[in-house]
């Protein structure tokens, strides 16, 4: 199995060639949909989606074009989510928001662009394939992403904001807003790969208890987190009164939480095939992170 930066420079790569494929994109809104796009991060989905895929027996080639895809789907999120009407961002990854530079209209388009061009690059591997498993996991992603997984999440957490403490709406918060779309590579690899329902399901397992992890982390560290670290203002929570598992359950809490979650995750982990060291290094580290 390849390293997180083998991985991670195979998606850049790959990233970097997409909107050739798109074909006469306007200027404007290629660069929105670039700025984002090409902007840093982690790459932790499409790692997440090429190494269950390799774990599984799958090949990088075969998985490439579903790992950028999610990658599209979590950007075009973000933009949506840095909107004023969201959670009104001015910083992403140290950098100007989307909106900030190109306006809210042009943003809401470079997410909408985004969104829709993961789907034809799915649809493209689709059709070059006639693989039912192709199929299958594009159908995955795109659930995880929708109505019922990523979205429902983001909706049920605008909803909530400045209600009153509520452990079992956050932790349907958390599970779709967050853990859906690592849940959704994860599956989506595994499948690619030829796993077989237990194993996917054990990933299944794995990604949700890493996604509740990852976002109880993320709550600690708009409490106790360093800004230039992170990249972006943190207080935001606080001031937006948005339910987060620190207003519920307090910091040493959510720190105890966190640790439970980290360790269900590896459990599940050790029922999926193949190596699994990387993983195990991917989910103490992105748990245990300071951005």
């Amino acid at each position: 199995m390849k390293s997180f930066d083998e991985y991670r420079a195979a998606v850049e790569n790959a990233l970097g060639t997409v909107f050739r494929t798109l074909g006469p994109v306007p200027d404007a809104l290629r660069n929105a949909m670039q700025y984002s796009l090409s902007a840093g991060g982690k790459r932790l989905r499409p790692v997440l989606l090429l190494a269950a895929c390799e774990m599984a027996g799958g090949t990088e080639e075969t998985a490439l074009p579903f790992a950028c895809a999610v990658e599209m789907i979590h950007t075009y999120s973000l933009i949506h989510d840095d909107l004023p009407a969201m959670d009104n961002d001015d910083l992403r990854r140290g950098k100007p928001t989307s909106h900030k530079v190109f306006g809210e209209g042009m943003a809401v388009l470079a997410g909408d662009g985004l969104l829709n061009a993961a789907v034809e690059l799915m649809s493209g591997s689709v059709l070059r394939s006639f693989d039912i498993r192709h199929v299958k996991a594009m159908e995955i992603i795109m659930r995880h992403a929708g109505v019922t997984g990523m979205i429902a999440g983001q909706a049920m957490d605008l909803q909530a904001e400045g209600g009153p403490p509520d452990e079992q709406l956050l932790r349907y918060i958390h599970h779709h807003k967050t853990a859906d779309l690592l849940m959704a590579p994860v599956e989506a690899g595994l499948l690619l790969g030829g796993a077989d329902d237990a194993a996917i399901a054990a990933g299944s397992a794995f990604a949700f208890h890493l996604g509740l992890a990852f976002q109880m982390t993320d709550d600690l560290l708009d409490v106790i987190g360093d800004a230039h670290l992170l990249g972006k203002e943190t207080g935001k929570d606080a001031e937006q009164h948005k339910l987060t598992w620190v207003s519920v359950r307090g910091v040493g809490e959510t720190r105890r939480d966190a640790e439970k979650e980290t360790e269900l995750a590896l459990q599940a982990l050790e029922k999926l095939p193949g190596d699994h060291m990387l993983l195990q290094s991917i989910t103490r580290q992105m748990t245990g992170r300071k951005q």
